[in-house]
């Protein structure tokens, strides 16, 4: 018979934390909004990306970006990974911007061409994919990234 009441109790606990899990999450996703202010840096030798990410944060809550995630990809070849641990508080119903670096891959032959190109003013499909992490009372949630966006750089 008691057996039964700690059951339960272990049944009740585990609701309460999916109902505590499922409540803080956002209603709707953090909508990625564009890049601008793209620089690629070679003032070390090596080629960096440098640019100002934009984002949405549609939900009537805070949050708190914890990482970002992201490859991105100039015409379908992988260019740059970015993986930047933040910790930075976003406002509700609002837009943000994050800063970002990334060393640009140059194993790749058609990278150089695609670094020329985009410094000459040629117009490129750049995808990012990947995830922010952002973290919401405490719970820490993935929100996918997934943008396709045409880049034209003078």
């Amino acid at each position: 018979m008691k057996i039964l009441p700690i059951k339960f109790l272990s049944q009740a606990l585990l609701c309460a934390i999916a109902c505590a899990v499922f409540c803080c999450a956002p209603k709707e996703p953090v909508v990625f909004k564009g890049v601008n202010n793209i620089v690629v840096d070679m003032s070390e030798g090596k080629p960096v990306l440098k640019a100002d990410v934009f984002f949405f944060n549609p939900n009537n809550m805070k949050m708190r970006l914890k990482s970002v995630n992201v490859d991105v990809l100039v015409d379908g070849e992988n260019s740059a990974e970015v993986k930047h641990p933040i910790n930075m508080e976003i406002p509700a119903k609002s837009d943000f911007s994050v800063p970002i670096t990334a060393q640009l891959n140059l194993k790749d032959n058609n990278l150089v061409n695609t670094v020329i190109g985009l410094l000459g003013g040629k117009k490129y499909e750049v995808t990012f994919t990947g995830n922010i992490r952002i973290g919401i009372h405490g719970i820490a949630i993935k929100v996918p990234v997934l943008q396709k966006q045409e880049i034209k750089l003078r």
